[in-house]
């Protein structure tokens, strides 16, 4: 296919696509997803090899969110049965953080819910990022606390932060339309403080809520412009009792058309596979990771994800392999800016969920009161070209709870 050798040229090269082809890689068929995924693979590979970088999340303070944003099961008004806590303590923090080092992640992503810090906040997220960098060597620590006033993104950086992330999660033009709270220009200006004050930016998007091939191009084009270091693209998780409760519009196939759109748009950046991944790639998880150099270990911030184990193995069988602490995952070029750090982070409360690993149509993992496989096998089959709640489980172990977490 032309379009598709153009674009591997192109990113082999750095060179941004054009609308019209970001758009096309959109508007490709089944029949063509493995050729459109073998493409980007090969962009992918040049820039990260078959390394894949693990994250880890440890939700700082749960819910209780005054911002109004329609898919995030923390936002004002939502019915969503979640964990609601606030500040962890340093040691907590640390402890939690622990776990998915342990697992194997080389980041620890510090998310707290709410429209952006107070100075007492970036006291208390700067206590616990010494915490953690004095407990554990080499570790990278990036930063989501929402709207940053002038001066915040330096006091983070001083404490020891590497990172900080803020989504733009959707296009300008439909922004109005997901959040009335804040603007679409906060934001921005976030991406922008985080960049000045030598973080690594860290900034993606959440597909799913109903948006046109228009509106992803749009975001995507945004960031390229805003140029972060890491960009996560999150996958709609439709909580009960929130406004996109009832969104159920992906397919395993659009998600990997998707990916490969932001890999084609941002070759050498870090792509990373974000909250919702279990819930709509399903089985096609291990396709994506020829997209995507970058995945987040175990649980979400309210949502439980594929256990950690799980993770790790399918990583191996899909003939990638984990990246090691001493390795720097962005290219050269990209490496020595930003303060010369090595990639960005994850999901902000907002572009927040994931699936659960029960009940993902594998023998053995159905759902308690499901039935046995055999019984469920052809309600299971036709139940993934459509809404899957039973896909989406709130977190109930880790972070704020006495459980241990998933990593």
């Amino acid at each position: 296919m032309d379009l598709l050798n153009t674009l591997v040229d192109k990113g082999l090269r750095r060179e941004t696509p054009s609308r019209e082809e970001a758009l096309a890689v959109l508007a490709t068929s089944d029949d063509d997803l493995l050729d459109v995924v073998a493409a980007a693979g090969k962009v992918r590979r040049h820039w990260f090899g078959r390394r894949v970088k693990l994250n880890y999340l440890v939700n700082l303070k749960s819910g209780l969110c005054p911002e109004d944003c329609s898919y995030c099961s923390q936002r004002l008004g939502s019915k969503a049965e979640i964990l609601k806590y606030t500040w962890l303590k340093p040691d907590q923090a640390s402890k939690a953080a622990a776990a998915g080092l342990a697992g194997g992640a080389k980041r620890v992503c510090l998310v707290a819910s709410g429209r952006g810090p107070t100075d007492r906040d970036v006291d208390r997220v700067s206590d616990t990022i010494k915490a953690i960098k004095e407990q554990n060597e080499g570790v990278e620590v990036c930063a989501c606390l929402g709207l940053l006033s002038d001066g915040q993104a330096e006091r983070l950086r001083e404490a020891g932060a590497d990172a900080y992330n803020h989504n733009l999660n959707t296009s300008e033009g439909t922004y109005g339309e997901i959040t009335t709270t804040h603007t679409y220009a906060d934001r921005v200006d976030t991406v922008r403080k985080a960049h000045a004050a030598g973080l690594s930016a860290c900034s993606g998007l959440i597909a799913g809520m109903g948006e046109s091939d228009e509106d992803l191009v749009d975001v995507v084009f945004s960031l390229r412009e805003l140029d972060p270091d890491s960009v996560p693209v999150n996958f709609l998780i439709p909580f009960e009792g929130t406004p996109l409760g009832k969104e159920w519009n992906l397919t395993p196939q659009r998600c990997l058309r998707i990916l490969a759109m932001v890999r084609f748009a941002c070759p050498d950046v870090e792509v990373r596979i974000a909250g919702g991944r279990e819930v709509h790639l399903r089985t096609l998880q291990p396709l994506a990771l020829h997209l995507a150099n970058s995945i987040f270990l175990g649980d979400y911030l309210t949502s439980e994800g594929q256990a950690g184990r799980a993770d790790l193995e399918m990583i191996a069988d899909a003939g990638f392999e984990v990246e090691g602490t001493g390795e720097v995952t962005l290219p050269e070029h990209r490496a020595g800016g930003c303060g010369g750090h090595t990639g960005g982070c994850g999901s902000h409360e907002d572009g927040e969920g994931c699936g659960s690993h029960q009940g993902g149509g594998v023998c053995g993992s159905v759902p308690e009161g499901a039935g046995s496989c055999a019984d469920t096998a052809g309600e299971s089959v036709r139940a993934a070209d459509g809404p899957r709640p039973d896909l989406v489980a709130v977190r109930r172990r880790g972070a704020g709870t006495d459980l241990a977490p998933n990593a």
